[in-house]
């Protein structure tokens, strides 16, 4: 079959601060159209939901005429819609599950509700091709901090661990705040650790103990992390010094990305898998792709992560998905499903 044979899936994506439409026909990608309100947050310091479900009102039909222009597709040419369904911010993603419902059923096509995390996974095959079976997948955001065994994107995804407080990306967003940077943190700390030391100060590193490893083995926890920053800014500053915010970020950073690649790695080994994919927007962070592929090379592990914008949330990962849902043959959701704003990632799609 060639590529125009295959079916166009169009996917909305609304779990958070970016409307996003793509268009995908199997493994390529035609279009991918976002609008950010993340200007509409800094102000707050965070996303607020109200703002972020009124900004993607507002956007949803203009991204869906840019996600078709681009793509140089008519709706009519749609096969099969897919969306959001959860996890995310419940009004956020009602404001796409409406809009995905509403193009079903105006052009009596079917319609599948996905899993964000697992979309995140499916995003990386419009760059690297099918994903080996199985695979480790570590999903890095402002929400999640997951390590995931899969074995079907479609359908089999056992959760190894997971974050126990703040997801890596949170803890970007407040240690940026602490230190005077502009929101989100993610990016605004990658560049100045870059001037930065890693090594001026040694953060703690969460649940890797001896203890914490016999029972957490997989999981993550930032928020000590995240406090052990704050208060060394607060000393300095109390003591009337300056804070050398590169170095701070730096060694922030370093203790993010080591956990993370850390236990990405062990769970590579000890699950006897050799590919590790990594997503979310953190993935998006230089250190941490840096680091994971120098790990990944010393333990003979082959790594896979997508360009820094198929990281973020976008309308092309919940295509993506789609299009590998009706690849399969598998039956559409029903035109009911709700949006599941505590969507477990072992519900690949919403029935």
């Amino acid at each position: 079959m060639t590529v125009a044979d295959q079916p166009l899936v169009l996917g909305i994506e609304t779990s958070c601060d970016e409307t996003g439409v793509g268009l995908v026909r199997g493994h390529t990608l035609l279009a991918d159209a976002v609008a950010s309100s993340v200007d509409e947050h800094a102000r707050f310091g965070g996303v607020v939901p109200e703002v972020a479900s009124r900004a993607h009102l507002e956007a949803m039909v203009p991204t869906i005429e840019r996600a078709c222009s681009e793509a140089g597709v008519r709706l009519a040419d749609v096969d099969a819609v897919a969306v959001t369904s959860g996890p995310g911010l419940t009004g956020a993603l009602l404001v796409g599950v409406a809009a995905a419902k509403a193009l079903a059923i105006g052009l009596a096509r079917p319609l599948y509700g996905v899993n964000h995390l697992a979309a995140h996974v499916a995003v990386d095959q419009l760059e690297h091709g099918s994903l080996p079976a199985p695979s480790i997948a570590m999903l890095v955001s402002g929400g999640h901090s997951s390590l995931l065994l899969v074995r079907d994107v479609t359908g089999d995804i056992e959760p190894l661990g997971a974050t126990m407080d703040d997801a890596a990306g949170e803890a970007f967003d407040k240690v940026a705040r602490v230190l005077g940077l502009p929101f989100p943190g993610g990016p605004h700390i990658d560049r100045a650790a870059r001037e930065g030391d890693p090594a001026y100060v040694d953060f703690p590193r969460g649940l890797t103990g001896p203890r914490d490893l016999r029972e957490h083995r997989y999981d993550f926890s930032f928020s000590g992390l995240k406090t052990a920053v704050a208060r060394w800014v607060e000393t300095r500053e109390r003591d009337g010094q300056p804070v050398p915010v590169a170095h701070v970020a730096a060694a922030f950073q370093e203790a993010v990305v080591d956990v993370l690649t850390r236990k990405a790695v062990l769970a590579c080994t000890e699950q006897g898998v050799d590919h590790l994919l990594i997503g979310g927007g953190v993935a998006a962070n230089s250190r941490l792709r840096a680091l994971a592929q120098e790990r990944c090379d010393a333990a003979g592990v082959t790594l896979r992560v997508p360009r820094p914008g198929l990281c973020t949330d976008n309308g092309a990962m919940v295509a993506a998905l789609g299009a590998e849902l009706v690849a399969r043959g598998a039956a559409p959701s029903p035109l009911d499903l709700p949006a599941d704003s505590s969507m477990p990632v072992t519900e690949v799609v919403s029935r």
